[in-house]
C-alpha cells in the first residue's frame, strides 16, 4: 500500500511538473484581456510602450505589428536574443484575448518567418522567410492553409517588409537594390516590379488609399528614424517629413506598421539596453503634416 501511495504521489508531482512547464511555455500569467488592441489604453501625440510585459518584453526584439481588418487578430515578429524570428498572434474568442502564440505558418519548412501583415481583406497573410522571400497563407474556415511562396518578379531578389494597399499592389523594400518597390496587383498576380520613387527609406507602409508613405531611414546621428510622404496630385510624392522629435528618439525607431481603422501608427524602437519594444502613437501626429 505505501508502495502504491508513493508511486501516485510521484506521478502526480510529475504530471503537475508538467503542467507547471507547459504554463510557463505557453500561459505565463497571461492575464485577461478585453477590448480592442489587447485591451490597452491607447495613446495620444506621444508614443507609448505597446502591452508592456504581455507584447513588449525585456530581452526580446520585436516589430511589425499588424491586426485583422476586424481588429480581432494581432500578428507580430519577435525572437529572444540568439534566436531566429518567429510570428505570434492572439485573437478574440469570446470577447477575451487569447494568449500568443507562435503562427508556424511553414510547419518547420523555414527556420524564420517575419514581417507578417494581414491583407486588407484579411483572407490572406503576407510574410518574409529567413531566405528573404515574401510568403503567403490563406485564410480557412478558422485556420489557415499551406505556406506558399509568392510566384512574382518580387522574388526574383532578396525583400521583405510586404505591406498590401487596399487595391491590392504590394509595397515593399528590395534588399538587392536598397530601395523600395511595389507590384501592381493583376488579377491577384504581381507580374512586375517598379520602383517608388522617393527620396529614401527602407520599411515603409504605404496608406490603403496610397495618399501617403511611412518609412523609416537613418539620420545624420546613425539611428533610424521615421518620416511620412505624401502624394502631390501629379502622382508624385513630396519631400520625406520627419515625425518630429515628439515621435523620433534618440534611439532607433523603424518599421512603421498603422492600424485597419487608420487611429494608430505602431513602431519599433531600441531601447537602452538593446531590446526592441513596441511602441504605438495617434496617427494625428501623420495628419498634422499633412500639406494644407
Amino acid at each position: 500500500m505505501r508502495t502504491t501511495k508513493l508511486l501516485i504521489l510521484t506521478c502526480t508531482i510529475s504530471l503537475n511538473t508538467v503542467f507547471a512547464k507547459e504554463k510557463i511555455e505557453n500561459d505565463p500569467d497571461f492575464p485577461l484581456l478585453e477590448g480592442p488592441y489587447l485591451g490597452q489604453k491607447p495613446p495620444g501625440l506621444i508614443p507609448e510602450v505597446f502591452a508592456p510585459g504581455i507584447v513588449s518584453l525585456k530581452g526580446r526584439n520585436e516589430g511589425a505589428v499588424s491586426f485583422s481588418p476586424e481588429l480581432d487578430e494581432i500578428y507580430f515578429s519577435a525572437n529572444k536574443k540568439g534566436e531566429n524570428s518567429a510570428v505570434y498572434f492572439s485573437k478574440k474568442e469570446n470577447k477575451q484575448w487569447t494568449n500568443l502564440k507562435k503562427a508556424n505558418f511553414t510547419k518547420g519548412k523555414r527556420i524564420a518567418e517575419t514581417d507578417p501583415f494581414v491583407s486588407i481583406s484579411g483572407e490572406r497573410i503576407y510574410f518574409v522567410d529567413d531566405n528573404d522571400k515574401i510568403w503567403y497563407v490563406n485564410r480557412l474556415e478558422d485556420s489557415w492553409g499551406d505556406a506558399i511562396q509568392l510566384d512574382s518578379p518580387i522574388n526574383d531578389d532578396l525583400v521583405f517588409h510586404p505591406i498590401e494597399a487596399k487595391n491590392g499592389d504590394l509595397y515593399y523594400f528590395n534588399v538587392s537594390k536598397m530601395k523600395l518597390y511595389y507590384a501592381p496587383n493583376k488579377n491577384g498576380e504581381f507580374p512586375e516590379v517598379q520602383e517608388v520613387e522617393i527620396e529614401f527609406g527602407f520599411h515603409g507602409f504605404i496608406s490603403p488609399s496610397q495618399d501617403f508613405l511611412v518609412v523609416d531611414a537613418r539620420n545624420k546621428n546613425n539611428d533610424n528614424d521615421l518620416y511620412v510622404y505624401f502624394k502631390k496630385q501629379d502622382g508624385t510624392w513630396t519631400k520625406p517629413i520627419d515625425l518630429g522629435n515628439e515621435v523620433n528618439s534618440n534611439f532607433h525607431d523603424s518599421v512603421p506598421r498603422i492600424t485597419p481603422d487608420g487611429k494608430y501608427l505602431f513602431f519599433t524602437r531600441t531601447t537602452e539596453e538593446d531590446d526592441k519594444f513596441i511602441y504605438w502613437v495617434s496617427t494625428r501626429v501623420i495628419e498634422n503634416l499633412r500639406p494644407k
